[in-house]
């Protein structure tokens, strides 16, 4: 049994407001694998004043950024350090199966080495070049800490999230409080107790679970200066319209319902094999999931069989076990949310060619669903509109180019997608008529120094690399 029993506040572990523990269930049976702390208003105005407090304060606001990146560079390390531990975590308390939050790890380090590569390389202070040679005035333009960062994550990528929030707001010398779900209590906290050991400033740090009520009045606080959200797309209007009446700084990174377009000289078992992971990572339940499968009339059932062989092929089960591909969802209410759009695609019409809304034999315990497949899907369809976050694909047949490209296009987000082809160059000129933050060609990883975030309803802003931790900082300009 794990217990967090005090809460990390501005680097140091306190007594919570609220003494009462909340019990951690595990997704795969309802076990108690822990208990921890939950933060209340009167534990995020502690925060939040000892965030002032260290901002105001200076030290470490004003610490050169050379060794603002030594001590972040000393997070990393300890993080690899502790690679195995997080995916254990994670997997306990999300349902995440182990191969996919162990092949995650290396994935925080480029993302955190990215963040540092651009903080070694970024224009903290530039003097401009004067646009008239003769003008006696020249320009320093400096990039400065926003100061106050609210940064709230969901609980799908706790670690990805927590970190591609925290390493940029702190290289950028801004003081943070990470409001964290409550069902990641445990890897979160043990994200606090790394941070504990880097070397911070008094102040600078808080890493608080707490539930949405407690959220709201976080990310409301005259305190915070810049909101960094990751989460569902009904709470990031809320989050712009209060920063908005406020005038924080905010930057959202939303929901999606990514296209992965098939064209027609792709190899179809390749294509299949890359939406084992671009489509069914985390257990479907991950906003970059490409979960509408677009296909050629001309190879369409082609596809559809060897959805069907794949989605009928992974091993549905305890995360723990190294057989599993897909674990169970989170929450009891996840599971019967995912059943309920399952449900709904056979009301709507389409063709169930795998899965169902019936919950796995032998897994009554967890929060299990069964992997579906919906083919002969019409874009107007809620399946095919709506982010289900779960192990849910639909095959939805195209019938040229322009036509894919249009169908890719006809939803209310932009995050992600793929194209798949057998020449690069041609997916490439695809790719670019897609209104997407970000699309792979051929199932390429994502790079983190490269800019990720999403169009429309998928956010505002962009994380990762120089871009990422520009969104951290002012411009301040000095004239002499």
């Amino acid at each position: 049994m794990i217990t967090y029993d005090r809460l990390f506040i501005g680097g140091a572990w306190v007594e919570p407001s609220n003494p009462e523990l909340l019990d951690i269930a595990s997704p795969h049976d309802q076990a108690v694998v822990g208990r921890a702390a939950q933060a209340q208003p009167a534990d995020i105005d502690r925060a939040l004043a000892a965030a002032r407090a260290s901002f105001e304060a200076g030290e470490w606001r004003l610490t050169p950024p050379a060794e603002r990146i030594a001590v972040l560079r000393r997070f990393n390390a300890l993080r690899e350090e502790s690679a195995e531990k997080i995916a254990h975590l994670i997997s306990l308390e999300n349902g995440s199966a182990g191969w996919f939050t162990r092949a995650g790890q290396p994935g925080l380090t480029r993302q955190a080495n990215a963040y540092l590569k651009a903080a070694e390389e970024f224009g903290w202070e530039e003097t401009l070049t004067p646009s008239d040679p003769a003008s006696p005035v020249r320009s320093v333009v400096r990039r400065e800490a926003v100061g106050v960062v609210a940064a709230v994550i969901p609980w799908n990528s706790p670690f990805s999230s927590a970190t591609s929030k925290i390493v940029p707001a702190l290289l950028a010398g801004n003081s943070v409080v990470l409001k964290v779900s409550p069902e990641n209590s445990l890897s979160m906290g043990f994200l606090a107790e790394l941070l504990e050991r880097v070397g911070l400033p008094e102040g600078v740090i808080s890493v608080l679970p707490a539930d949405r009520e407690t959220s709201e009045y976080l990310v409301s606080h005259q305190e915070v200066d810049k909101i960094a959200f990751t989460g569902s797309t009904r709470a990031g209007r809320r989050i712009a319209a209060i920063a908005g009446e406020q005038l924080k700084r905010f930057s959202l990174e939303l929901g999606g319902k990514s296209a992965a377009i098939i064209l027609p000289d792709a190899d179809i078992e390749k294509a299949v094999a890359g939406v084992k992971f671009g489509s069914l990572l985390n257990n479907g339940e991950s906003c970059i999931a490409q979960t509408r499968i677009l296909a050629p009339r001309s190879r369409y059932e082609e596809v559809v069989a060897g959805l069907k062989d794949l989605v009928e092929s992974l091993k549905v089960g305890d995360p723990n076990d190294p057989g599993t591909f897909i674990g169970p969802m989170i929450r009891p209410d996840q599971q019967e949310r995912v059943r309920a759009y399952i449900q709904l695609g056979i009301d709507e019409g389409a063709r169930l060619v795998a899965g169902g809304p019936q919950i796995p034999e032998g897994l009554e315990k967890g929060n299990y669903v069964t992997p579906t497949v919906f083919a002969d899907v019409d874009n107007s369809m809620r399946i095919a509109q709506e982010e289900i976050f779960g192990p849910v694909l639909v095959v939805i047949a195209y019938d040229d180019e322009d036509d894919a490209v249009r169908i890719a296009n006809d939803s209310e987000y932009g995050l992600s997608g793929g194209v798949w082809s057998a020449d690069e160059a041609h997916a490439l000129a695809v790719a670019r008529r897609i209104r997407t933050g970000t699309i792979t060609v051929n199932g390429a990883s994502v790079a983190f120094d490269g800019p990720f975030g999403g169009f429309k309803a998928s956010g505002i802003g962009r994380e990762y690399g120089a871009v990422g931790l520009g969104t951290y900082t002012e411009y301040k300009t000095i004239t002499v």
